[in-house]
């Protein structure tokens, strides 16, 4: 089969690869629709490398069933699934207790195993998920970073009538916002330094926008009062994670969700707000819950199927996975533009 494979720093390429084949009794192998590059991506392919050398990578997608092992219960050819794309080992002591994206064995296809930009990919059955059978082969491809933020607003006390302050409106930021107002928030405040992602912030559903670019975003969200009740962190961003820090009322909350591939200096104004304001300071890891891979996936399926939440606003890219190489180059050489970029291993579709 074709596939991409990452060998070194910006060196990914599209080539041969063996075919999957059923060895266990849970093998499900499947035919992959469309797969969408991640942000985490787009920094390993800058600047990190891959884990294993020559493996094929990408981890969000979606496709359909074509061969099962023969313990496989719930799936059949012709099925159409969205993966899960985190292998766990459901034995460490956080899996047995209900909290596998703990996992002490926890790694992301694509990184030791085979990944997604592929023609096919074989996991076992509990990573698949079935589509809605209203959903496109697009919205399918979206439901994994949709889960990384539901994931991310699981952590937290998020209630209806909550005031939610998103900091940073890439991607994850962007589902974070339609997620939040999903979950009742009363009023979304949408922080970024670039007007176009703002614009798309609205039209996911925030109700403020606040380019941070020359002013103070701690300064600005407290012309609305005394602060949000939850505050997330989305962008990544050194400069961000710590300023965040001072965004929510006393007694609020802050979430990370964002990715920081630096240090993080925290001015002491801002660490002291986590004390002085008795912050709920909450990391966020992954996408799954127990059940396994958790209602994240459940609920995004059927969010997203149902129209009740529109995630096809982020996608700006949508080539075949032979262009994949080019695509990646074109990001890291100037990202201004490029939102969800989504591939298709059919070159004929």
């Amino acid at each position: 089969m074709k596939a991409l494979r990452f060998y070194d720093v910006q060196d990914l390429r599209y080539e041969d690869a063996p075919d999957p084949v059923i060895e266990k009794p849970d093998d499900v192998i499947v035919k992959v629709k469309a797969v969408g590059i991640c942000g985490s991506d787009i920094a390993r392919y800058r600047n990190l490398g891959p884990y294993v050398p020559g493996n094929v990578w990408g981890h969000e997608f979606c496709g359909e069933v074509v061969e099962v092992g023969e313990g496989v219960k719930n799936l059949k050819s012709g099925d159409r699934v969205v993966g899960c794309p985190n292998m766990v080992c459901h034995e460490c002591e956080y899996c047995k207790s209900g909290h596998p994206s703990r996992c002490e064995n926890l790694n992301t296809i694509g990184a030791y195993v085979p990944g997604a930009y592929a023609e096919y990919i074989k996991l076992p059955e509990i990573n698949f998920v079935k589509m809605a059978d209203s959903m496109s082969y697009e919205q399918g491809a979206l439901v994994e970073p949709a889960t990384v933020a539901i994931h991310g607003l699981y952590q937290t006390s998020i209630k209806m009538g909550y005031e939610v302050a998103v900091v940073g409106c890439g991607n994850i930021g962007l589902m974070a916002i339609a997620w939040a107002k999903a979950f009742g928030a009363k009023r979304v405040f949408a922080i970024d330094i670039d007007d176009a992602q703002l614009q798309l912030a609205k039209e996911f559903g925030a109700d403020v926008l606040i380019n941070s670019t020359d002013i103070d975003f701690h300064d600005e969200i407290r012309k609305y009062g005394n602060g949000v009740d939850l505050a997330i962190e989305s962008a990544g961003n050194p400069f961000t994670a710590a300023r965040v820090l001072g965004l929510p009322h006393k007694g609020g909350e802050v979430v990370y969700m964002g990715i920081p591939y630096a240090d993080v200096p925290i001015p002491r104004f801002y660490f002291e707000r986590i004390m002085r304001n008795e912050l709920h300071v909450i990391g966020s890891w992954c996408t799954i819950s127990a059940p396994y891979p958790g209602k994240e996936w459940t609920n995004a399926v059927e969010y997203i199927g149902s129209g009740k939440v529109d995630v096809l606003g982020m996608v700006t890219h949508q080539v075949n996975l032979s262009e994949g190489p080019e695509m990646f180059k074109k990001i890291i050489a100037n990202p201004k533009g490029y939102g969800k970029v989504l591939l298709y291993p059919e070159e004929d579709r």
